[in-house]
């Protein structure tokens, strides 16, 4: 076969040669699973930290950020009426399942979709507040984790009792916008029956608004202050302590982010546990679980923390009792 013929007969095999195909796990690989995580709050140092704890929960069951899962953070920068917008748009994404990190932010993933896993992070009882049919049975498209903060405002009541001799009457710091509100404000009134002591209920919703209830306590004479757990008030945490050291009115939160800035006591469930927790639920649920078989969890660490800086400012003198019992003394 001379030269020419060759070159015309290896052009006409490669024009019918059939194409050589990639493999098809090769040619298209999966989509990678996108959480939405949904915060109520405004992004900042607390926001990230406990978005790592979440993070940390969903790398025990094999799910990484960035590598085998996205997470989409959205904050309402404590406007709660962002939320139902921004959980519309993590459906609008077919995201894989929603993070809800806040008892408005449940409430708002419910009432956006029926059918997209929710996990939520809620300081409310959630079976009281409509997210689940029960702790055990969830029964629905979400599970997660309860905090209990709300319920442990009888036992708050208590400890600033032991901090502050014969108080006459203590400020309750409530938020009316929060949804769980008036289920919080009834157990603290009821707590504060039990013992005897008086309590009067002081709104605040907006920062003019904290102001103004300062400046009505300390008219009212209050002896104490106990804040009422909102995401509202954790974002606002520098300004309630403030107003509490400049109007030298003794304070109890729900949060160990008071008392290490400057606050006076703190009682509650482990945030950083608990968002832990959640991720765990939430990376179980990617890996094919349901959110109805998946049992709500309660909190199993608590946290007492103590500012004896702060008290000794205040003239407090903390019972040896406390700081034996205490999770955390700052000194």
């Amino acid at each position: 076969m001379n030269r020419r013929a060759f070159i015309a007969l290896a052009g006409s095999a490669a024009v019918t040669a059939p194409l050589v195909r990639p493999p098809a796990a090769r040619a298209q690989q999966p989509a990678m699973p996108m959480i939405g995580v949904l915060h109520s709050q405004t992004p900042g140092p607390y926001t990230e930290e406990v978005t790592d704890a979440f993070r940390r929960g969903l790398a025990e069951v094999g799910y990484v950020d960035g590598q085998n899962v996205r997470l989409e953070l959205r904050w309402a920068e404590s406007r709660y009426e962002r939320l139902p917008a921004l959980a519309a748009e993590f459906v609008d994404r077919h995201v894989a399942l929603i993070a809800a990190a806040s008892l408005p932010s449940a409430l708002a993933a419910k009432k956006a979709t029926s059918t997209i896993p929710v996990v939520f992070i809620s300081g409310a009882d959630p079976v009281k507040l409509g997210l689940v049919a029960s702790l055990n049975r969830p029964g629905g498209n979400l599970t997660g984790v309860t905090q209990y903060f709300g319920l442990l405002g009888a036992k708050r009541m208590e400890l600033l009792r032991e901090l502050v001799p014969s108080p006459e009457m203590i400020a309750v710091l409530s938020n009316p916008a929060n949804p769980n509100a008036e289920t919080h404000l009834g157990e603290v009134v009821a707590g504060a029956q039990a013992i005897g002591q008086r309590v009067e209920v002081f709104n605040a919703g907006s920062e003019a608004a904290i102001d103004a209830a300062f400046a009505n306590m300390v008219q009212r004479r209050a002896s104490a202050l106990l804040v009422a757990d909102d995401p509202f008030f954790t974002d606002r945490r520098e300004q309630l302590v403030g107003l509490s050291r400049r109007h030298a009115v003794p304070a109890i939160y729900y949060s160990r982010l008071f008392p290490t800035i400057g606050g006076l006591l703190a009682y509650g469930s482990s945030v950083s546990d608990n968002y832990r927790q959640a991720g765990v639920y939430a990376g179980r649920i990617l890996r094919g679980e349901k959110p109805a078989d998946l049992p709500v969890m309660q909190p199993t660490k608590f946290e007492l923390v103590i500012n004896l800086k702060t008290a000794k400012a205040l003239g407090l003198n903390v019972p040896d009792r406390l700081i034996a019992v205490a999770d955390e003394v700052i000194e």
